[in-house]
């Protein structure tokens, strides 16, 4: 069983975890784009990195299955699409399929690679980043221990797909992908509120498992789990990020 659907809304998002699209811009740096391709931005979220692609010449397709993150990006006026990335529609029409902190939302990652294969024309690339094995390890803990306390299997919560480089790389290969690279990058990552306000952006799927009178004490208590772990001395609290960065391409 997995979690509850999420609900991305943009001014919670770009309040509690901003950096997300801050710290992809590598991944821009390994895509290398081209001026005149066509890009495919999976999961593009508010649309930080696909205006980003825009700026270097690109012409950018976004897509994520949140409609309030859609709304904000085709404000900026990008082309920007709701889409379940499970179920892309495309057919051989990008040079380029890019990715940033948003396959581990994807539980069925095969159905992804092939939606994936078949939007890209001969010869295109696949580049992403998104949670690795071990991907916040504490925080994720921290939230199934709440819920098994109150006698529910919180390890069935989780919304999370944080593969092995070999495991993903094995999925890569088996659609016809040539894997160039593949490796975890752990990073920690500085939050901008506490370790709550990140909760509260990723971790919904956990916490509505339980009754709504329950939340705010089991937040409160996976909070308190991690503070020795993850909050300094001066009340700074630090995510224990671990990304998984690849780049394939198909024959040409």
């Amino acid at each position: 069983m997995s979690g509850q659907p999420q609900d991305w809304q943009s001014d919670r998002y770009q309040k509690n975890a901003g950096f997300v699209a801050v710290l992809g811009m590598p991944v821009v740096e390994l895509l290398r784009p081209q001026n005149g391709e066509r890009i495919l931005d999976l999961g593009c979220g508010d649309g930080y990195l696909t205006e980003k692609l825009v700026e270097m010449g690109c012409e950018v397709v976004g897509v994520d299955a949140g409609e309030d993150m859609i709304r904000v990006a085709r404000e900026k006026g990008l082309d920007a699409h709701v889409m379940d990335g499970h179920a892309l529609t495309f057919e051989a029409e990008f040079d380029a399929v890019f990715s940033n902190a948003a396959l581990h939302w994807m539980l069925r990652p095969a159905e992804v690679v092939a939606g994936v294969k078949r939007a890209l024309k001969p010869g295109g690339r696949f580049v992403g980043e998104f949670g690795g094995h071990t991907n916040v390890a504490a925080c994720k803990t921290a939230m199934i221990a709440v819920l098994n306390a109150r006698g529910l299997d919180g390890a069935s919560f989780s919304p999370w797909y944080f593969p092995t480089p070999e495991e993903y790389g094995s999925l890569l290969t088996a659609q016809g992908f040539e894997v160039h690279t593949a490796e975890l990058i752990p990073r920690p990552t500085l939050l901008p509120t506490d370790v709550g306000g990140w909760m509260d952006t990723f971790g919904e799927a956990f916490f509505k498992a339980l009754p709504a009178d329950q939340r705010a004490e089991a937040r409160a208590e996976a909070v308190e789990l991690l503070r020795p772990s993850l909050c300094d001395s001066e009340g700074r609290w630090t995510a224990d990020y671990v990304r998984l960065r690849f780049s394939a391409s198909l024959p040409g």
